[in-house]
């Protein structure tokens, strides 16, 4: 009796750790878009898209334009590893240019 008791303790403990581990790594994967990778952003839906583009920007305007570039740079090959903070900047970059032209 004792044999099964041990081992129902340590199944019961070993399960109590995939569960922490489990609820950990989903933790950390739900994080902020803006520090997050193109990958997660092509995933994102328009609402979470627009509210990064805000709070990365700091400003109202170009937001539907800084979305759509944002987006473009999300479809091209071998970009999901670049962050969204820096293609927001290089899309930000680019529209001021194209503003003071």
């Amino acid at each position: 009796m004792n044999f099964i008791k041990k081992y129902f303790k340590l199944f019961i403990g070993i399960g109590a750790l995939l569960l922490v581990l489990v609820v950990f790594f989903f933790a950390q994967r739900s994080g902020a878009l803006e520090s997050g990778s193109l990958q997660d952003w092509r995933s994102a839906s328009l609402d979470r898209r627009v509210a990064a583009a805000q709070i990365l920007t700091g400003a109202d305007s170009n937001i539907d334009l800084l979305v759509a570039c944002i987006d473009k740079m999300a479809t091209l090959p071998d970009s999901s590893e670049m962050t969204v903070r820096d293609a927001a900047s290089l899309c930000r970059t680019g529209i001021k240019l194209k503003e003071n032209l």
